[in-house]
C-alpha cells in the first residue's frame, strides 16, 4: 500500500483519517494542502478515480465565490480554476495507487487492506 493523505492540520476529518491508518499500524505520507497543492496529474488521476471533478467539490467551503464560478464555467476551465483555488476541494482526499476517496470513508479505506 502507498497511502497518500492531502489536507490539513487543521481538518477534523484529515485527523480522523489519518488516526484510522496509524490505528491499524499502516504507513502513510500527509502532505499539508496549505504548503503543497494537488498538482494536475494528482488531480487528474482523483477525479477520474472518483466520477468526476465535482465530487470533489466542498459545498461547505468558506470560499463561496469561487466555489460558485468554478460549478458554472465550462468544463474546460473547470480543471485550471480549481487548481487555482484548492480551498474548495473536500479533505481529506486519500489515494492508494489509482484508488481514491474524498471525506472520511472508513469503510472504503477497509477494503483496501
Amino acid at each position: 500500500m502507498n497511502i497518500q493523505i492531502f489536507g490539513t492540520k487543521k481538518c477534523n476529518e484529515t485527523k480522523k483519517a489519518q488516526r484510522f491508518f496509524k490505528e491499524r499500524k499502516i504507513k502513510f505520507q500527509f502532505i499539508d494542502m496549505n504548503v503543497k497543492e494537488l498538482s494536475k496529474g494528482e488531480l487528474r488521476s482523483v477525479s477520474q478515480a472518483l466520477g468526476g471533478l465535482e465530487l470533489l467539490l466542498d459545498e461547505k467551503t468558506k470560499d463561496q465565490e469561487a466555489l460558485y464560478l468554478i460549478k458554472y464555467i465550462t468544463n474546460e476551465q473547470k480543471e485550471e480554476k480549481v487548481l487555482e483555488n484548492q480551498q474548495v476541494l473536500k479533505t481529506p482526499i486519500v489515494r492508494d495507487g489509482n484508488r481514491s476517496t474524498v471525506g472520511y470513508e472508513p469503510g472504503i479505506w477497509k477494503s483496501w487492506l
